[in-house]
């Protein structure tokens, strides 16, 4: 049966956070950014494959991931605002026809060049999609909107754990051409947005997008602004050293340890999983005790751990880069919905700014750090980036919101 089809029951419950069908379009919706982002993380895993292939430089590694990641940022906060003000149902398929597209041309890329027209093409996939199925995830959250939003979340995270794993199986052995195998996972990424999307249509005159408008959160428009100001502080030190693991990780295990391109791809996705546990619990717990003691265990909460990774053999390595996984995921989502409190009725925009914000700072914190890397190694980015997590202390300037 199609998600469309169950709209009727949806229409006739005055509580849909007890309705089986609202929990399920959660469900599709995470299992939708699953394979979104999964597709995304094939990118960064074959990048030693591409680095070899084409005699590419860490700087030039970290070009191609700017390339996505500013791509994805700049389009977001639009798409966002737009459709606050225009919602299009047709958004979250249209988006997915240009990922296939990347994908495509991953596949049969013969130059850095086309490599990076495969990576804007993603990223362009991927700015679509994270402000609307951001939007739909709270329009079925039934007031829970922490929950949504890391149940959304997660579904990418597992997506980002899942993506190392099927390039080291189906494509770094066989090479370059296998990434259009990938193709499958985006169609039927395409066919699962087509049926959300219906499920949206249905649903656009029985929700009002612009409820909660007035805030009550009795803070000033000068407060509000400083807020926002701080939280992109915060998301700049999560991201930066996220970004430092998620595409320097396996190079870093290579030098140091000598592991093999495969089982560094398995210490990767011990972290990345990690990140997906991390993401869950984090929205839960802030509807629960609020988002600001979540964002201060989440950032402030690592910085132990990051400043003792350098120094590290392999196994606690291994150990501490999962419990920082862990630590920095549960951040963001408690990050999205604070946000989202504090300019009440522009949910689309501020996913937009946030999710932006997160790949935008990635992607200058990648090529930043690549050429680092190329001028000082990779170990002195390793030891540089422990320090980020010490900007967590910004969270005291955070107001604490009325309910």
């Amino acid at each position: 049966m199609s998600l469309s089809a169950q709209s009727a029951p949806a229409a006739a419950s005055t509580t849909p956070q007890s309705n089986p069908l609202v929990m399920r379009i959660i469900g599709a919706v995470a299992l939708a950014h699953l394979i979104n982002d999964l597709i995304q993380a094939i990118l960064p895993s074959i990048y030693p494959m591409l680095k070899a292939s084409y005699d590419l430089s860490f700087a030039q590694i970290g070009m191609i991931t700017l390339t996505f990641q500013i791509t994805a940022s700049l389009l977001q906060p639009w798409v966002g605002y737009y459709t606050d003000r225009h919602p299009n149902p047709l958004v979250l398929p249209m988006g997915s026809v240009c990922t296939l597209v990347g994908i495509v041309l991953m596949s049969q890329a013969n130059s850095f060049e086309m490599i990076l027209l495969a990576a804007a093409l993603i990223g362009i996939g991927s700015s679509t999609f994270h402000p609307e199925a951001s939007r739909i995830a709270r329009l079925a959250s039934g007031g829970r909107f922490g929950l949504a939003q890391s149940t959304f979340q997660v579904g990418g995270n597992t997506g980002t754990a899942i993506g190392p794993l099927l390039a080291a199986a189906i494509i770094i052995p066989f090479g370059q051409g296998n990434v259009i195998f990938i193709g499958v996972i985006a169609l039927l990424a395409l066919g699962l947005l087509w049926a959300i999307s219906r499920w949206y249509k249905a649903h656009l005159t029985l929700f009002k997008l612009k409820s909660g408008q007035a805030a009550t959160h009795g803070l000033t428009r000068r407060q509000v602004i400083f807020s926002l100001i701080i939280l992109a502080l915060l998301i700049f030190s999560k991201f930066w050293y996220m970004t430092s693991l998620t595409s320097y990780y396996t190079f870093y295990l290579i030098e140091k340890f000598q592991l093999s391109v495969a089982s560094s791809q398995l210490h990767l996705f011990l972290f990345l999983g990690a990140v997906a546990a991390g993401t869950f619990f984090g929205g839960p717990i802030g509807d629960r005790i609020g988002r600001k003691a979540v964002i201060w265990f989440s950032i402030l909460g690592a910085a132990p751990f990051t400043l003792a990774l350098p120094y590290a053999d392999l196994f606690w390595t291994s150990v501490l880069s999962v419990i920082i996984g862990f630590i920095l995921a549960s951040a963001f989502s408690a990050i999205v919905v604070y946000a989202q409190e504090l300019v009440p009725g522009n949910v689309g925009m501020i996913a937009g700014i946030f999710f932006g914000l997160m790949f935008g700072l990635s992607g200058i914190g990648a090529g930043t750090l690549g050429l680092l890397a190329d001028s000082h190694g990779i170990n002195y980015v390793y030891h540089l980036c422990s320090f980020l997590p010490l900007l967590g202390i910004l969270t005291v300037l955070l107001p604490r919101m009325k309910k």
